[in-house]
């Protein structure tokens, strides 16, 4: 049975949220989303491109709703994104490892969010031996996968 982590995976079109400007843009999991056959979009208000494909700055001016958010931004901004979110009607999203707040989680408690958090998405995107490999690792051997 696949845990609510591998079944993220599961969906169907995906927003992928950073802020270039800020810290680089999460690639890995937008370019392992893509070579999935993956719909995604990268939102990040700071430019205009990432990986030569168009940016969103928000999550309104995508051309369809997406149905799982992977947000990699500030914590200052975490909660933020969390909130448009659920404005947007988005009931999946993950929070990349150690950028999640405490108002980002309760927010998304309260609105109704199957949020996923205190790991990488990477590792799950991620096939072969790498970091985001021997984390995957530990994470089985220790029953958190």
């Amino acid at each position: 049975m696949a845990s609510n982590y591998e079944d993220f995976f599961t969906l169907s079109r995906f927003g992928v949220v950073g802020h270039t400007a800020a810290k680089p843009f999460p690639l890995i999991s937008y370019r392992r989303l893509k070579a999935m056959g993956k719909t995604v979009y990268p939102i990040d208000p700071s430019t205009m491109l990432v990986d030569r494909d168009p940016a969103y700055p928000s999550l309104v001016s995508l051309p369809q709703p997406v149905d799982g958010l992977i947000i990699e931004v500030p914590k200052a901004e975490t909660a933020g994104w969390v909130a448009a979110a659920a404005d947007a009607g988005i009931g999946h999203v993950w929070i990349h490892m150690a950028h999640e707040t405490p108002e980002a989680v309760a927010l998304a408690a309260e609105k109704g969010i199957n949020l996923r958090t205190g790991t990488c998405a990477v590792m799950y995107l991620n096939p072969g031996m790498s970091y985001h490999g021997i984390h995957k690792l530990i994470m089985k051997l220790t029953g958190k996968y």
